[in-house]
């Protein structure tokens, strides 16, 4: 008798490590200096941004790893010795080709019964905050990142892996212009960096309708627009209470944990608040390695809001919540499910959830 289970599962948030030419290999001439360069600096292989060492991973080469689940206990908050993250990763274990290789992935997945998977970046979420001084060479690495995303691993490979190209809004043509090279390319969904967007006069929301035009080509296309985990102008919050604002991955900042802004709880809000979902309703958008903490509060302050002006809203932002994200991830201790339902049901709504995880356990 087989203990396999017939169940397969589709994984909303897998990985890839990037190859040290993802933002080099389609660069464009003028912007290769502007970019991402890589230099050996006292022994070490690092990673130049914009001509500044960028530390936001720690070994951006990704030839030494740690075992996958190494963190799953810290990021559940369960690190009672205070071990540092470098204690955590323990021993670290060369590349595995299935992180590099689409077809070699194909067969890790098919082990693991997993028909098909959403894939985003690992050090590109850190890169578009890494260039805010210089937002043409921002969107210029971006672009050739795609090109090679779409080499290497593809955009709907064997309909089973969906690499998420990675969408900058600093102007809106050139962000249309690249959403249609995605979508003649198969893309099934984009990723964003949460938080305001920087443009050439100044941070802006991603509701304001300057960006109407990009979200209406989402919506027509019926693509996914996700935000991942990553660096934002919210790094910048640790600064001003006495930290360092550059993001490291894996190196905790007291200060910042604690505070109260949540940059993709914010995002949420502001889409809602400043009408795309109203506007565009057919838009799904997917929060994804940003945690679910944020839901509860968010759902409370929009219900408050909208019982404050109801003559603001045109519908309950609560129900535009419900509607419109189609995904979050709930798996922290302490996650309260049964308050997160409630809010959500008292507008007749229910948000899908990209990973269910038992945070009692």
């Amino acid at each position: 008798m087989s203990t396999k289970s017939e169940f397969r599962g589709f994984d909303a948030d897998n990985h890839y490590y990037e190859a040290m030419d993802a933002f080099t290999r389609h660069i464009e001439p003028e912007y290769a200096k502007r970019g991402m360069q890589w230099a050996e600096i006292d022994g070490r292989t690092r990673l130049l941004v914009g001509g500044r060492v960028n530390r936001f991973i720690p070994n951006p080469t990704f030839d030494r790893l740690a075992k996958p689940g190494s963190l799953e206990q810290y990021f559940r908050g369960r690190n009672e010795e205070g071990a540092s993250v470098v204690e955590l990763f323990g021993h670290l274990e060369p590349v595995d080709p299935a992180y590099r290789d689409r077809d070699v992935r194909l067969k890790v997945m098919d082990d693991q019964q997993i028909d098909g998977a959403l894939f985003f970046p690992t050090l590109g979420v850190g890169m578009e905050q890494a260039l805010v001084d210089d937002l043409p060479a921002a969107r210029a690495v971006f672009r050739a990142f795609n090109r090679w995303l779409e080499e290497d691993w593809g955009f709907h490979y064997q309909e089973r892996i969906f690499a998420a190209p990675y969408l900058t809004l600093s102007d809106v043509d050139e962000t249309v212009a690249e959403l249609e090279w995605v979508l003649d390319h198969g893309a099934r969904l984009v990723i964003f960096q949460y938080g305001p967007v920087m443009t050439p006069t100044g941070y802006k929301s991603p509701g304001d309708p300057s960006f109407d035009p990009v979200w209406a080509r989402i919506e027509e296309a019926g693509i996914v627009a996700g935000f991942h985990g990553g660096d934002s102008a919210y790094s910048q919050l640790g600064a001003w209470w006495g930290e360092s604002g550059e993001a490291e991955a894996f190196r905790f900042r007291l200060m910042r944990a604690a505070i109260s802004a949540t940059a993709i709880a914010d995002t949420m809000a502001a889409l809602i608040i400043h009408g795309v979902p109203t506007r565009f309703p057919g838009v799904r958008l997917l929060a994804v390695e940003t945690g679910s903490e944020w839901v509860d509060p968010l759902l409370y302050r929009l219900g408050k809001v909208y019982k404050q002006q109801p003559k603001a809203f045109t519908e309950d932002p609560r129900a535009v919540f419900g509607r419109n994200v189609n995904g979050f991830e709930r798996s922290e201790a302490g996650f309260d499910q049964k308050l997160q339902l409630s809010l959500i049901a008292e507008s007749s709504q229910v948000a899908s959830v990209s990973r269910s995880v038992d945070a009692s356990q």
